[in-house]
């Protein structure tokens, strides 16, 4: 999907846009073979929030996706509102806007990603012969401690835009309008840090975070390999044109992150704070290292430079083993105050998105099994689900091949 108008074309999932290239009148086409907000420019802001569906039965289901499907398209490309929902000058019912973004909203680059759980496909609606082949509730790894109240969930709703209050608005509408099938379990906000001073964002232990994703850019053969799932196989057909969506919420314990030397933190890493280069590259194994230098591993062998334990090593060696192992990510940082001990609770939403979940993340979180970074993170959260392919055409709507079988 691209937008109108076009965005910067050095723009990716992993690059925020600067502050002055904000189009805040730029839309997001709805209708295409894939859903927005998985290979489309990253906003500044975003949220994930699970629900349960509540729906009474599998006729209430499919309504309930016809009306999830006629909000985001009136949210993403305005024109009127959703028949029977209220009007728009609040004459004669409650009006369909709340004020929220005033008289006119614009659209603000909004994209709404509707993704499914595996408990979606439980004995409730009958959908067990249709689910996604590798959907299941999320692993729980050997370093994670994982609060299950805020794992998983039936449907997930991925909302971002350039700022805050329209995603909290699409969020409210999109609440509203399902309230009768969908009840909200756990969510999270978060936002994408600007380049500084270019390049891709900074999570918020200060180092480039996503620098694989330029990869990606204009590369419709890589992401046809990593990204959109195939219905063959031991794939049902309706999902062509989906994704595994995997959200993990990741607490960093920052405080402790911040009394490390940047030596060690660069080696745990395996980057250059400064820089985001490889600590080794082709070019310059020292100093002058650039962003998107491919490292050179082979030339560090025995990990002088480039610790054989750091984060980008084992991730992706970048060796026979991990061409299919990439992923295309989508991650915001957090805020969320202090906790019960009065330390920070920051940290990372992180997002990607895959072709094969066990090919691809689960693959690469067994190779970090004890990484040394997992003493300065804590995965606490998140689920996997599938991101439903997209709405074709004007008389199409999400998850309609996923209930109907056609």
């Amino acid at each position: 999907m691209t937008l109108e108008p076009q965005a910067p074309p050095q723009s990716t999932p992993a690059l925020a846009p600067d502050a002055d290239a904000a189009m805040p009148s730029a839309r997001h086409p709805f209708e295409g073979d894939h859903q927005a907000g998985i290979v489309d420019p990253a906003q500044r802001v975003g949220l994930v929030a699970a629900f349960l569906v509540t729906a009474r039965d599998r006729p209430a289901l499919e309504r309930m996706f016809q009306t999830l499907t006629a909000t985001i398209r009136y949210l993403v490309t305005g024109g009127e509102a959703p028949a029977g929902r209220g009007s728009r000058d609040g004459i004669v019912s409650t009006p369909y806007e709340n004020g929220v973004l005033g008289p006119a909203p614009e659209p603000d680059r909004l994209t709404v990603t509707v993704s499914v759980g595996a408990t979606l496909f439980d004995d409730r609606f009958g959908l067990a012969p249709v689910k996604p082949a590798r959907l299941r509730p999320m692993d729980q790894f050997g370093n994670d401690d994982l609060d299950r109240s805020q794992c998983d969930g039936d449907l997930l709703l991925q909302i971002c835009a350039d700022n805050q209050d329209t995603v909290l608005n699409a969020l409210r509408i999109l609440m509203r309008a399902t309230r009768a099938d969908l009840q909200i379990v756990w969510r999270k906000e978060g936002f994408t840090s600007p380049p500084r001073p270019s390049g891709t964002p900074r999570n918020l232990f200060g180092f480039r975070d996503g620098t694989a994703n330029h990869e990606f850019i204009d590369n419709a053969e890589l992401t046809d390999r990593i990204v959109w799932t195939k219905g063959d196989g031991d794939e049902p057909a309706w999902v062509t044109g989906g994704s595994y969506h995997v959200v993990r919420l990741i607490r960093m314990f920052v405080e402790f992150w911040d009394r490390i030397s940047l030596n060690e933190q660069q080696r745990i890493i395996g980057r250059d704070r400064d820089t985001g280069g490889a600590l080794e590259s082709r070019d310059a194994p020292v100093a002058g290292r650039e962003e998107f230098q491919t490292p050179d591993h082979a030339r560090d062998a025995n990990g002088n430079t480039t610790p054989l334990t750091s984060h980008i090593r084992l991730a992706n060696p970048r060796d026979w083993r991990t061409p299919d192992r990439r992923m295309l990510r989508r991650g915001f940082n957090y805020s969320g105050g202090t906790d019960a001990n009065g330390q920070l609770d920051m940290g990372q939403i992180f997002i990607c998105f895959n072709q094969d979940l066990d090919r691809q993340f689960v693959a690469v979180q067994k190779a970090l099994l004890d990484e040394p970074l997992t003493d300065y993170v804590s995965p606490f959260g998140g689920g996997y689900f599938f991101a439903l392919p997209g709405v074709r055409d004007a008389d199409d709507w999400l998850g309609r091949e996923m209930l109907t079988g056609h």
